[in-house]
C-alpha cells in the first residue's frame, strides 16, 4: 500500500517545467477570459445604444412622412371644406372621392371615420366602408377606432397598432397620423407600416451578435496559439528568458485591445450603413413626383425639390456622423477652432445664432481634456437642436485660476423635454468625472445652461516656443 501511495504522490508532483507552464498560462487564461467578457459587453452596450438611436431616427422619419402626406391631402380638399356647410353632403361626397383616389406606394392610402365610428373612406380595404367600427381593437388589444377619433377630437396625433397589409393581408405594425375636421365631425388620417424598420433593427442586432461571436472566436484562437507558444518555450527556456515571455504576453494583450477597437469601428460603420433607411422618404417623394408628372400636375417640380432636399439632408447626416466620430480639426488646430467648426455646422444646419466667446489660456489643455470638452459641446448642441426649440445660443470657453471652464447657454424650453436623467447628460457628466472635473446643469423656464470645468491637473505648462499660443493649444 505504501509503495502505491508513494508512486501516486510522485506522479502528482509537478515538475519545474509544469510549474512554469501553469504560472504563465493561468494568468493568461484569466486575463483573456476577462478581456473577452469586457469586449463582448462593451460591444453589446455600444451597439445597443446606436441601434436604439437608429430605430428612433427611422421612426421619426416615418412620422414626418405621414405629416407630409396628410398635409398634401388637406391641400387637395381645403377649398371645398372651407366653403361647405357642416351638412353639405355634396361637398362631403366630393372630398371622399378625392381621398379615395389618393393612393401612394404599395399600401399607402387615406382613411376617414366620422366621430360615431363609421368608416367613410378606405380605398384599399373597401369592406370597411359604411360600417360602424367603434370598439375595434387590434390582435394585441390596442384600441383603434376609438383612439383615432379621440386624437381627431383633441387636435390630432400619432397612434401605433397592428393592422393587416392591403397587399399581403399579413398583420404588421402600423403608425397612423390623424387630424380632425371639426365642422364635419370627421377623423381623417393616413398610415405607414413600420415592419421594415423593425426588420432593419433586428438584422442590425443579429449582425452585431454575429460579429461579437466572431471576435470571441478570434480571441480564443489567439489564446490557444499563445498557450502553445508558452508551453513549447517553457520546456527549453530558463528563468532568464522569462522576461521575453512577459514581453510577448504584453504584446498579446495590446493586440487584443486593438482587436476590440477595430471591432467597435466596424460596428459603427455597419450602423452608419443603416442610415440608408432614411432615404425611404426620398423614394416616396420621387414616386409622388412621377405620378404628378404622368398626370401633368404642375406640382411635380415641388415634389422633386422636396426629394432632392431630403436626399441632401441624408448625405449630410452621414457625413456629420462620420466626422463626429473623430474630428480632424481637433487634433490639427486645437479645441477653439474645433468648437468654432462645430458651431458653424450647427448654425448652418439649424439657423440658430451662436455667440462664441473665448480667451487665451495661460496654460494649455491636454488631449484628454480637449476631447472631453469637445464631446460635451457636441452633445449639448445635439440636445439643443433636437429638443430645446431655442433661437439663440451663447458659448464661453476660458481659463481660470482653478482650470478650464466651458459654459453653453440657450433660450429654449429648459429641461421640460430633456430629462436630467437622460443618456446625453449622463455621458457629459461621466466625461467630466473621468477627468476629475465637474459638470452642472442649470435650467429654468427661460432656458438651460450647462457648465463643464476641467481641473488644473489637465492644464499643460505654457508653450514657450516661437509658435503663437492658440486659444486652447
Amino acid at each position: 500500500m505504501e509503495p502505491f501511495m508513494e508512486n501516486l504522490r510522485a506522479s502528482l508532483r509537478l515538475s519545474y517545467g509544469q510549474k512554469l507552464f501553469l504560472l504563465a498560462t493561468v494568468p493568461l487564461v484569466l486575463s483573456v477570459a476577462l478581456i473577452t467578457w469586457i469586449v463582448a459587453n462593451q460591444s453589446r452596450a455600444l451597439a445597443d445604444r446606436e441601434i436604439r438611436a437608429l430605430e428612433t431616427q427611422l421612426i421619426d422619419a416615418k412620422r414626418e412622412e405621414l405629416q407630409n402626406y396628410l398635409s398634401i391631402a388637406r391641400t387637395a380638399f381645403v377649398n371645398i371644406y372651407g366653403r361647405a356647410a357642416p351638412d353639405d353632403e355634396a361637398a362631403k361626397l366630393e372630398v371622399t372621392r378625392i381621398l379615395s383616389a389618393m393612393l401612394y406606394g404599395q399600401d399607402g392610402y387615406f382613411f376617414v371615420f366620422d366621430y360615431d365610428g363609421r368608416n367613410l373612406v378606405a380605398p384599399r380595404q373597401t369592406n370597411l366602408i359604411g360600417q360602424n367600427w367603434s370598439g375595434l381593437d387590434d390582435i394585441d388589444g390596442v384600441p383603434i377606432t376609438d383612439e383615432i377619433i379621440r386624437l381627431a377630437r383633441t387636435g390630432g396625433g400619432y397612434h401605433e397598432f397592428q393592422w393587416p397589409k392591403p397587399t399581403t393581408r399579413e398583420t404588421a405594425p402600423m403608425i397612423v397620423y390623424v387630424n380632425g375636421l371639426q365642422d364635419w365631425r370627421w377623423a381623417i388620417g393616413t398610415g405607414i407600416f413600420v415592419d421594415d424598420v423593425r426588420e432593419t433593427v433586428a438584422a442590425a442586432r443579429a449582425d452585431v451578435e454575429s460579429r461579437i461571436q466572431q471576435t470571441t472566436f478570434y480571441i480564443l484562437l489567439i489564446t490557444i496559439a499563445a498557450l502553445l507558444a508558452v508551453f513549447l518555450t517553457g520546456i527549453v527556456l530558463n528563468i532568464r528568458e522569462r522576461r521575453l515571455a512577459d514581453a510577448k504576453l504584453k504584446e498579446l494583450t495590446e493586440r487584443i485591445i486593438d482587436t476590440q477597437e477595430e471591432e467597435r469601428g466596424r460596428v459603427a460603420r455597419e450602423l452608419h450603413d443603416g442610415i440608408s433607411q432614411i432615404l425611404v422618404s426620398v423614394r416616396y417623394a420621387l414616386e409622388l413626383a412621377r405620378r404628378r408628372i404622368t398626370s401633368g400636375d404642375v406640382r411635380a417640380g415641388a415634389s422633386l425639390d422636396k426629394g432632392i432636399d431630403a436626399l441632401g439632408g441624408a448625405i449630410g447626416e452621414v457625413r456629420r456622423i462620420s466626422r463626429d466620430l473623430r474630428p480632424g480639426v481637433l487634433d490639427d488646430l486645437g479645441l477653439a477652432p474645433a468648437l468654432q467648426s462645430l458651431i458653424d455646422d450647427f448654425s448652418a444646419r439649424t439657423g440658430i445664432t451662436v455667440d462664441f466667446e473665448t480667451v487665451v489660456f495661460r496654460g494649455r489643455l491636454d488631449e484628454d481634456a480637449r476631447i472631453a470638452l469637445y464631446r460635451v459641446a457636441q452633445e449639448a448642441f445635439t440636445n439643443i437642436e433636437r429638443h430645446a426649440e431655442a433661437t439663440q445660443v451663447s458659448m464661453a470657453l476660458k481659463g481660470t485660476a482653478k482650470g478650464g471652464i466651458m459654459r453653453i447657454t440657450d433660450n429654449g424650453r429648459g429641461l421640460t423635454r430633456r430629462s436630467s436623467g437622460g443618456l446625453g447628460l449622463r455621458n457629459m457628466s461621466e466625461r467630466m468625472e473621468q477627468l476629475g472635473g465637474t459638470f452642472r446643469v442649470m435650467a429654468s423656464q427661460n432656458g438651460t445652461t450647462i457648465e463643464a470645468r476641467v481641473p488644473l491637473s489637465h492644464m499643460l505648462p505654457p508653450d514657450t516656443s516661437a509658435r503663437k499660443l492658440d486659444n486652447t493649444a
